[in-house]
């Protein structure tokens, strides 16, 4: 169970009850909701779930099971801020693994998890396509190369200050 209560407003579910209305009877239109009803609430917690398997007479445990296979879905809300540090090879070799634990000790929280004001989330990822500047941590669309562990505090400050 998520540590942060649904926030799901009327018009997200009429919304989202629309366009399930608009694929219901579609071979494979299991997909196009998820991606849907991740695009309107920002991920995909046990009241979407629950309600994208009413509404396609599907069960439960089908509409979690893709939710979870894929890794474009997410179970658990997003922070205002989203970090990504890259453990691809090159970064992994160049101590990506000391950074992305420099942002957990930073963040107090885990790979995967949010801060619990929702302004940070954190997850890893497996190759950016910046080998060159290795080690590298995103931050929303702002790229961090070269990144030792000691100045994990000052990028973080940054956005901690806004």
């Amino acid at each position: 169970m998520s540590q942060f209560a649904f926030e799901g407003t009327e018009e997200q579910e009429r919304e989202l009850k629309a366009f399930i209305s608009a694929k219901k009877g579609e071979r494979g239109c299991l997909m196009p909701v998820l991606h849907e009803a991740n695009r309107i609430y920002g991920y995909l917690p046990a009241e979407v779930q629950t309600m994208i398997a009413d509404e396609l007479d599907i069960p439960l445990a089908e509409v979690y099971g893709v939710a979870t296979f894929y890794s474009q879905f997410s179970l658990m809300p997003k922070g205002k801020h989203r970090i990504s540090v890259c453990l691809g090879t090159a970064c992994y070799v160049k101590g990506a693994d000391k950074v992305l634990s420099a942002v957990e000790k930073e963040l107090r929280i885990s790979c995967g998890e949010v801060t619990p004001d929702r302004k940070f989330s954190l997850d890893s990822c497996r190759c950016v396509g910046a080998c060159g500047l290795a080690p590298v941590m995103i931050v929303d669309d702002e790229v961090y190369g070269r990144l030792t562990e000691k100045q994990v505090k000052a990028v973080l400050d940054k956005y901690i200050k806004e």
